[in-house]
Protein backbone atom coordinates (compact mmCIF):
# COMPACT_ATOMS: atom_id res chain seq x y z
CA UNK A 1 0.00 0.00 0.00
CA UNK A 2 1.44 3.20 -1.21
CA UNK A 3 0.15 6.97 -0.48
CA UNK A 4 1.17 10.12 -1.14
CA UNK A 5 -0.22 12.15 1.53
CA UNK A 6 -1.34 10.88 5.14
CA UNK A 7 -3.53 12.93 6.75
CA UNK A 8 -3.75 10.41 10.03
CA UNK A 9 -0.75 10.26 10.59
CA UNK A 10 0.00 13.83 9.55
CA UNK A 11 -2.91 14.49 12.99
CA UNK A 12 -2.03 11.72 15.01
CA UNK A 13 1.98 12.27 14.80
CA UNK A 14 1.28 16.54 15.28
CA UNK A 15 -1.32 16.81 18.02
CA UNK A 16 -0.98 13.29 19.67
CA UNK A 17 2.46 14.28 20.87
CA UNK A 18 2.23 17.58 21.69
CA UNK A 19 5.78 18.59 22.59
CA UNK A 20 7.53 18.37 19.15
CA UNK A 21 11.02 19.20 18.42
CA UNK A 22 10.54 23.70 17.03
CA UNK A 23 13.57 25.42 16.10
CA UNK A 24 13.34 28.76 14.48
CA UNK A 25 11.50 29.86 11.73
CA UNK A 26 11.33 33.06 9.58
CA UNK A 27 9.20 35.66 11.16
CA UNK A 28 6.48 36.48 9.51
CA UNK A 29 4.55 40.09 10.34
CA UNK A 30 1.75 39.50 12.48
CA UNK A 31 3.23 36.33 14.71
CA UNK A 32 2.02 36.68 18.19
CA UNK A 33 5.41 36.17 19.55
CA UNK A 34 8.99 35.52 19.20
CA UNK A 35 10.24 31.79 18.04
CA UNK A 36 10.34 30.08 21.59
CA UNK A 37 13.88 28.92 21.14
CA UNK A 38 14.06 26.38 24.70
CA UNK A 39 11.46 25.76 27.21
CA UNK A 40 10.80 28.35 30.14
CA UNK A 41 12.80 26.01 32.39
CA UNK A 42 14.64 22.69 32.53
CA UNK A 43 12.47 19.79 32.74
CA UNK A 44 12.26 18.02 36.31
CA UNK A 45 13.57 14.51 36.16
CA UNK A 46 9.64 13.72 36.60
CA UNK A 47 8.61 15.26 33.54
CA UNK A 48 11.12 13.83 31.57
CA UNK A 49 10.28 10.06 32.73
CA UNK A 50 6.39 10.98 31.90
CA UNK A 51 7.25 12.63 28.42
CA UNK A 52 9.70 9.84 27.65
CA UNK A 53 6.70 6.93 28.89
CA UNK A 54 4.25 8.75 27.19
CA UNK A 55 5.83 8.49 23.81
CA UNK A 56 6.82 4.77 24.30
CA UNK A 57 3.28 4.54 25.21
CA UNK A 58 2.69 6.67 22.29
CA UNK A 59 3.90 5.22 19.48
CA UNK A 60 3.44 1.73 20.68
CA UNK A 61 -0.19 2.21 21.22
CA UNK A 62 -0.78 3.48 18.04
CA UNK A 63 1.29 0.60 16.06
CA UNK A 64 -1.26 -1.40 17.89
CA UNK A 65 -3.89 0.54 16.31
CA UNK A 66 -2.58 0.70 13.22
CA UNK A 67 -2.28 -3.03 12.71
CA UNK A 68 -5.89 -3.18 14.04
CA UNK A 69 -7.19 -0.62 11.43
CA UNK A 70 -5.20 -1.29 8.40
CA UNK A 71 -7.52 0.39 6.25
CA UNK A 72 -9.09 3.15 8.20
CA UNK A 73 -8.23 6.68 9.46
CA UNK A 74 -6.49 6.70 13.23
CA UNK A 75 -6.36 9.65 15.43
CA UNK A 76 -5.61 9.19 18.58
CA UNK A 77 -4.50 10.68 21.80
CA UNK A 78 -2.24 8.46 23.95
CA UNK A 79 -1.51 11.05 26.11
CA UNK A 80 -5.69 11.75 27.41
CA UNK A 81 -5.44 7.57 27.37
CA UNK A 82 -2.47 8.36 29.61
CA UNK A 83 -3.78 10.97 32.01
CA UNK A 84 -7.00 8.69 32.39
CA UNK A 85 -5.25 4.78 32.72
CA UNK A 86 -2.80 7.08 35.30
CA UNK A 87 -5.67 7.83 37.42
CA UNK A 88 -6.87 4.57 37.77
CA UNK A 89 -3.32 3.44 38.84
CA UNK A 90 -3.44 5.55 41.69
CA UNK A 91 -5.80 2.62 42.76
CA UNK A 92 -4.53 -0.56 41.74
CA UNK A 93 -2.02 -3.24 43.39
CA UNK A 94 -0.25 -6.16 42.63
CA UNK A 95 0.27 -7.08 39.45
CA UNK A 96 -2.28 -4.81 38.42
CA UNK A 97 -0.43 -2.02 39.19
CA UNK A 98 2.72 -3.68 37.45
CA UNK A 99 1.19 -4.21 34.62
CA UNK A 100 -0.48 -0.85 33.86
CA UNK A 101 2.71 1.03 35.42
CA UNK A 102 4.66 -0.97 32.16
CA UNK A 103 1.90 -0.75 29.32
CA UNK A 104 2.23 2.55 29.94
CA UNK A 105 5.89 3.18 29.72
CA UNK A 106 7.40 4.26 33.09
CA UNK A 107 9.49 1.05 33.46
CA UNK A 108 10.51 0.78 37.11
CA UNK A 109 9.35 4.20 38.22
CA UNK A 110 7.78 4.63 41.63
CA UNK A 111 4.35 6.13 41.94
CA UNK A 112 5.58 8.97 43.56
CA UNK A 113 7.75 10.22 40.90
CA UNK A 114 4.54 9.19 38.22
CA UNK A 115 2.08 11.32 39.84
CA UNK A 116 4.78 14.17 40.41
CA UNK A 117 5.60 14.02 36.86
CA UNK A 118 1.78 13.94 35.72
CA UNK A 119 0.77 17.04 37.70
CA UNK A 120 4.38 19.37 36.61
CA UNK A 121 3.89 18.12 33.07
CA UNK A 122 0.11 19.45 32.75
CA UNK A 123 1.21 22.59 34.52
CA UNK A 124 4.16 23.29 31.84
CA UNK A 125 1.53 22.39 29.43
CA UNK A 126 -1.04 24.40 30.31
CA UNK A 127 1.12 27.30 30.18
CA UNK A 128 3.89 26.90 27.48
CA UNK A 129 2.47 29.17 24.59
CA UNK A 130 -0.24 31.74 25.68
CA UNK A 131 -0.60 32.55 21.88
CA UNK A 132 -2.33 28.63 21.75
CA UNK A 133 -6.04 27.06 23.32
CA UNK A 134 -4.55 24.06 25.23
CA UNK A 135 -6.71 22.62 28.12
CA UNK A 136 -6.43 19.53 29.81
CA UNK A 137 -8.74 18.66 32.68
CA UNK A 138 -9.50 15.27 34.31
CA UNK A 139 -12.83 14.41 36.52
CA UNK A 140 -13.84 11.28 38.15
CA UNK A 141 -17.45 10.56 38.62
CA UNK A 142 -18.64 8.27 41.06
CA UNK A 143 -22.05 6.28 41.99
CA UNK A 144 -24.05 7.70 44.85
CA UNK A 145 -23.34 5.63 48.12
CA UNK A 146 -20.52 3.60 46.56
CA UNK A 147 -17.52 3.47 48.72
CA UNK A 148 -14.32 4.99 47.53
CA UNK A 149 -11.31 5.10 49.51
CA UNK A 150 -10.45 8.94 50.56
CA UNK A 151 -6.96 8.82 49.56
CA UNK A 152 -7.90 7.52 45.88
CA UNK A 153 -9.55 10.39 45.37
CA UNK A 154 -7.13 12.84 46.95
CA UNK A 155 -4.37 10.98 44.98
CA UNK A 156 -6.84 12.59 41.61
CA UNK A 157 -7.10 15.91 43.42
CA UNK A 158 -3.44 16.86 44.26
CA UNK A 159 -1.87 15.29 41.20
CA UNK A 160 -4.38 15.32 38.23
CA UNK A 161 -6.05 18.42 39.20
CA UNK A 162 -9.44 16.47 38.54
CA UNK A 163 -13.02 17.58 39.98
CA UNK A 164 -14.54 14.32 42.11
CA UNK A 165 -18.25 14.48 41.99
CA UNK A 166 -20.86 11.73 42.96
CA UNK A 167 -23.80 11.52 40.98
CA UNK A 168 -26.88 9.08 41.42
CA UNK A 169 -26.43 7.03 38.47
CA UNK A 170 -29.65 5.28 38.11
CA UNK A 171 -30.88 9.03 37.32
CA UNK A 172 -30.95 9.87 33.47
CA UNK A 173 -29.43 13.18 34.73
CA UNK A 174 -26.17 11.36 35.30
CA UNK A 175 -24.80 10.62 31.93
CA UNK A 176 -26.07 14.25 30.74
CA UNK A 177 -23.65 15.75 33.83
CA UNK A 178 -20.49 13.69 32.85
CA UNK A 179 -21.35 14.29 28.87
CA UNK A 180 -21.99 18.13 29.66
CA UNK A 181 -18.48 18.44 31.51
CA UNK A 182 -16.51 16.62 28.86
CA UNK A 183 -18.17 18.88 26.07
CA UNK A 184 -17.27 22.09 27.87
CA UNK A 185 -14.00 20.88 28.36
CA UNK A 186 -13.74 20.04 24.59
CA UNK A 187 -15.37 23.30 23.88
CA UNK A 188 -18.52 21.15 22.44
CA UNK A 189 -15.92 18.82 19.72
CA UNK A 190 -16.58 15.71 21.51
CA UNK A 191 -20.46 16.36 22.68
CA UNK A 192 -20.90 12.84 24.12
CA UNK A 193 -18.47 10.19 25.77
CA UNK A 194 -21.15 8.39 27.64
CA UNK A 195 -23.83 6.70 26.10
CA UNK A 196 -25.57 4.85 28.94
CA UNK A 197 -24.55 3.79 32.31
CA UNK A 198 -24.77 -0.22 33.69
CA UNK A 199 -26.00 -1.06 36.84
CA UNK A 200 -22.89 -3.01 37.92
CA UNK A 201 -20.99 0.64 36.35
CA UNK A 202 -19.45 2.41 39.74
CA UNK A 203 -17.07 4.91 38.59
CA UNK A 204 -15.74 6.75 34.97
CA UNK A 205 -12.08 8.22 35.19
CA UNK A 206 -12.32 11.12 32.38
CA UNK A 207 -9.69 12.93 30.85
CA UNK A 208 -10.05 15.78 27.86
CA UNK A 209 -7.80 17.89 25.63
CA UNK A 210 -8.33 20.41 23.83
CA UNK A 211 -5.60 22.24 21.12
CA UNK A 212 -6.43 24.97 19.23
CA UNK A 213 -3.24 26.50 17.33
CA UNK A 214 -2.93 29.23 14.32
CA UNK A 215 0.06 28.30 12.22
CA UNK A 216 2.95 30.19 12.28
CA UNK A 217 2.90 30.74 9.08
CA UNK A 218 -0.47 30.22 7.40
CA UNK A 219 -1.63 29.05 4.29
CA UNK A 220 -3.47 31.52 1.87
CA UNK A 221 -7.08 30.00 0.88
CA UNK A 222 -6.71 31.42 -2.36
CA UNK A 223 -4.28 28.69 -3.05
CA UNK A 224 -6.02 25.87 -2.22
CA UNK A 225 -7.44 23.68 -5.45
CA UNK A 226 -9.50 21.02 -5.72
CA UNK A 227 -6.85 18.00 -6.10
CA UNK A 228 -7.25 13.88 -5.98
CA UNK A 229 -5.83 12.50 -2.91
CA UNK A 230 -4.43 8.96 -3.70
CA UNK A 231 -5.78 6.99 -0.76
CA UNK A 232 -5.73 3.01 -0.54
CA UNK A 233 -9.31 2.56 -1.71
CA UNK A 234 -8.46 4.83 -4.96
CA UNK A 235 -8.73 8.17 -5.99
CA UNK A 236 -10.48 10.83 -3.78
CA UNK A 237 -11.53 14.21 -3.94
CA UNK A 238 -9.46 16.77 -1.89
CA UNK A 239 -8.97 20.40 -0.92
CA UNK A 240 -4.74 21.09 -0.48
CA UNK A 241 -3.88 23.68 0.95
CA UNK A 242 -0.34 25.17 -0.62
CA UNK A 243 2.35 27.28 0.84
CA UNK A 244 5.71 27.30 -0.26
CA UNK A 245 8.94 29.22 1.23
CA UNK A 246 11.67 28.57 4.04
CA UNK A 247 9.82 25.06 5.91
CA UNK A 248 11.83 23.03 8.70
CA UNK A 249 12.44 19.42 6.30
CA UNK A 250 14.11 15.88 6.73
CA UNK A 251 14.34 12.79 4.37
CA UNK A 252 15.30 9.34 5.46
CA UNK A 253 15.47 6.53 3.13
CA UNK A 254 11.29 5.73 4.13
CA UNK A 255 10.05 8.99 4.60
CA UNK A 256 10.20 12.64 3.83
CA UNK A 257 8.62 14.74 6.49
CA UNK A 258 8.19 18.72 7.60
CA UNK A 259 7.84 20.58 10.46
CA UNK A 260 5.18 23.26 10.98
CA UNK A 261 5.02 25.08 13.67
CA UNK A 262 2.05 26.81 15.94
CA UNK A 263 1.84 30.97 17.80
CA UNK A 264 5.51 30.43 19.18
CA UNK A 265 6.98 27.34 17.76
CA UNK A 266 6.34 25.59 21.16
CA UNK A 267 3.60 22.97 19.53
CA UNK A 268 4.33 22.00 15.69
CA UNK A 269 2.68 19.25 13.44
CA UNK A 270 4.87 16.90 11.82
CA UNK A 271 3.90 15.76 8.96
CA UNK A 272 5.29 12.35 7.64
CA UNK A 273 5.02 11.07 4.15
CA UNK A 274 6.39 7.67 3.25
CA UNK A 275 8.68 7.51 0.06
CA UNK A 276 7.81 6.21 -3.38
CA UNK A 277 7.51 2.29 -2.43
CA UNK A 278 6.80 2.75 1.39
CA UNK A 279 3.48 2.19 3.12
CA UNK A 280 2.23 3.42 6.03
CA UNK A 281 2.62 0.48 7.84
CA UNK A 282 6.43 0.29 7.42
CA UNK A 283 6.43 3.95 8.67
CA UNK A 284 4.37 2.74 11.86
CA UNK A 285 6.67 -0.25 12.49
CA UNK A 286 10.11 1.98 12.55
CA UNK A 287 8.12 3.90 14.69
CA UNK A 288 9.97 4.22 17.81
CA UNK A 289 10.32 6.74 20.87
CA UNK A 290 14.40 6.85 20.40
CA UNK A 291 14.33 6.76 16.58
CA UNK A 292 11.87 10.20 16.64
CA UNK A 293 13.89 11.57 19.07
CA UNK A 294 16.89 11.16 17.16
CA UNK A 295 14.89 12.04 13.51
CA UNK A 296 13.29 15.61 14.84
CA UNK A 297 16.44 16.94 15.88
CA UNK A 298 17.36 16.14 11.94
CA UNK A 299 14.85 18.72 11.09
CA UNK A 300 16.73 21.87 8.79
CA UNK A 301 15.06 24.94 6.84
CA UNK A 302 14.43 24.44 3.54
CA UNK A 303 12.81 25.85 0.69
CA UNK A 304 9.97 23.77 0.35
CA UNK A 305 6.52 23.54 -2.26
CA UNK A 306 4.41 22.20 0.52
CA UNK A 307 0.53 20.63 -0.27
CA UNK A 308 -1.46 19.97 2.40
CA UNK A 309 -4.62 18.99 2.62
CA UNK A 310 -7.74 20.16 5.13
CA UNK A 311 -8.75 17.49 7.44
CA UNK A 312 -11.68 17.38 9.26
CA UNK A 313 -12.28 14.28 11.21
CA UNK A 314 -14.30 12.48 14.25
CA UNK A 315 -12.67 8.87 15.58
CA UNK A 316 -13.35 6.82 18.36
CA UNK A 317 -12.64 3.36 19.47
CA UNK A 318 -12.56 1.31 22.35
CA UNK A 319 -8.85 0.70 23.80
CA UNK A 320 -8.86 -2.33 25.49
CA UNK A 321 -7.76 -4.84 22.57
CA UNK A 322 -4.92 -3.15 22.12
CA UNK A 323 -3.98 -2.62 25.70
CA UNK A 324 -4.45 -5.87 26.26
CA UNK A 325 -1.99 -6.63 23.43
CA UNK A 326 0.25 -4.36 24.99
CA UNK A 327 0.51 -6.04 28.26
CA UNK A 328 -2.00 -4.19 30.64
CA UNK A 329 -4.55 -7.55 31.09
CA UNK A 330 -5.56 -7.86 34.39
CA UNK A 331 -7.08 -4.82 34.90
CA UNK A 332 -9.97 -5.71 32.67
CA UNK A 333 -10.21 -9.23 34.40
CA UNK A 334 -12.82 -9.34 37.00
CA UNK A 335 -11.27 -12.86 38.79
CA UNK A 336 -7.70 -11.14 38.53
CA UNK A 337 -8.13 -7.09 38.69
CA UNK A 338 -6.86 -5.57 42.23
CA UNK A 339 -8.08 -1.97 42.30
CA UNK A 340 -8.07 -2.23 46.40
CA UNK A 341 -6.61 1.30 46.84
CA UNK A 342 -10.01 2.41 45.18
CA UNK A 343 -12.61 0.88 46.99
CA UNK A 344 -13.24 -2.08 49.45
CA UNK A 345 -15.74 -3.69 46.62
CA UNK A 346 -13.62 -5.53 44.06
CA UNK A 347 -13.38 -3.52 40.85
CA UNK A 348 -12.13 -4.24 37.16
CA UNK A 349 -11.57 -1.73 34.13
CA UNK A 350 -14.52 -2.58 31.88
CA UNK A 351 -14.72 0.04 29.49
CA UNK A 352 -11.31 2.11 28.00
CA UNK A 353 -13.10 4.29 25.36
CA UNK A 354 -11.52 7.05 23.74
CA UNK A 355 -12.86 9.60 21.26
CA UNK A 356 -11.18 12.12 19.01
CA UNK A 357 -11.67 15.25 16.73
CA UNK A 358 -9.68 17.23 14.47
CA UNK A 359 -10.06 20.08 11.81
CA UNK A 360 -6.56 21.09 9.77
CA UNK A 361 -7.41 23.95 7.82
CA UNK A 362 -5.85 27.40 6.37
CA UNK A 363 -5.53 28.82 9.41
CA UNK A 364 -4.19 26.46 11.56
CA UNK A 365 -5.42 23.27 13.29
CA UNK A 366 -8.49 22.39 16.22
CA UNK A 367 -8.36 18.93 18.30
CA UNK A 368 -10.07 17.29 20.96
CA UNK A 369 -10.06 13.81 22.60
CA UNK A 370 -11.95 12.34 25.72
CA UNK A 371 -10.90 9.37 27.52
CA UNK A 372 -13.30 7.63 29.45
CA UNK A 373 -12.50 4.40 31.76
CA UNK A 374 -15.06 3.14 33.49
CA UNK A 375 -14.89 0.80 36.25
CA UNK A 376 -17.39 -2.27 37.19
CA UNK A 377 -17.74 -3.93 40.50
CA UNK A 378 -16.45 -7.60 40.63
CA UNK A 379 -16.10 -9.49 43.88
CA UNK A 380 -19.55 -8.27 45.51
CA UNK A 381 -23.03 -7.22 44.06
CA UNK A 382 -23.64 -3.41 44.02
CA UNK A 383 -25.72 -2.59 46.76
CA UNK A 384 -28.53 0.36 46.33
CA UNK A 385 -28.61 2.60 48.73
CA UNK A 386 -31.74 2.74 50.62
CA UNK A 387 -32.44 4.97 53.67
CA UNK A 388 -35.43 5.42 55.50
CA UNK A 389 -34.59 9.16 56.95
CA UNK A 390 -38.02 10.49 55.62
CA UNK A 391 -41.61 10.14 55.84
CA UNK A 392 -42.58 6.44 54.53
CA UNK A 393 -45.41 3.86 54.49
CA UNK A 394 -44.92 -0.05 55.24
CA UNK A 395 -47.11 -3.02 54.90
CA UNK A 396 -47.29 -5.90 56.84
CA UNK A 397 -49.22 -9.10 54.97
CA UNK A 398 -49.51 -12.66 54.68
CA UNK A 399 -47.12 -13.80 51.69
CA UNK A 400 -48.24 -16.40 50.06
CA UNK A 401 -52.18 -15.25 50.14
CA UNK A 402 -51.42 -11.83 49.83
CA UNK A 403 -53.77 -10.99 53.02
CA UNK A 404 -52.87 -7.29 54.44
CA UNK A 405 -52.83 -7.62 58.30
CA UNK A 406 -51.67 -4.21 58.93
CA UNK A 407 -50.67 -0.43 56.88
CA UNK A 408 -48.78 2.21 58.17
CA UNK A 409 -47.78 5.35 57.37
CA UNK A 410 -45.21 6.96 59.63
CA UNK A 411 -44.55 10.52 59.14
CA UNK A 412 -42.18 11.34 61.94
CA UNK A 413 -41.01 9.40 65.08
CA UNK A 414 -43.14 7.88 67.69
Amino acid sequence: MTARLVPPVVAALGVALLIACAGATEPRPGDPSPVLEALPRALSPGEQKIIAANNDFSFSLFRQLGADNADSNVFVSPLSASMALGMAMNGASGPTFDQMRATLGFGAASESEIDQGYKSLITLLRTLDPAVDFRIANSIWARDGFPIKPAFLDAGRTWFDAQAATLDFASPGAVKSINDWVSTATTGKIPIIVDQIRPDEVMFLINAIYFKGSWRAKFDPALTADAPFHGIAGDQPAKLMHREGTIRYLQTPTFSAVDLPYGNSAYSMSVVLPSAGQSVDAVLASLQADAWSAWTSQFRDTELDLYLPRLELTWGRMLIPELQALGMRAAFQAESADFSRMSSVGLFISTVKQKTYVKVNEEGTEAAAATSVGMTVTSAPLRTLFRVDRPYVFVIRERLSGTILFLGAIRRMP
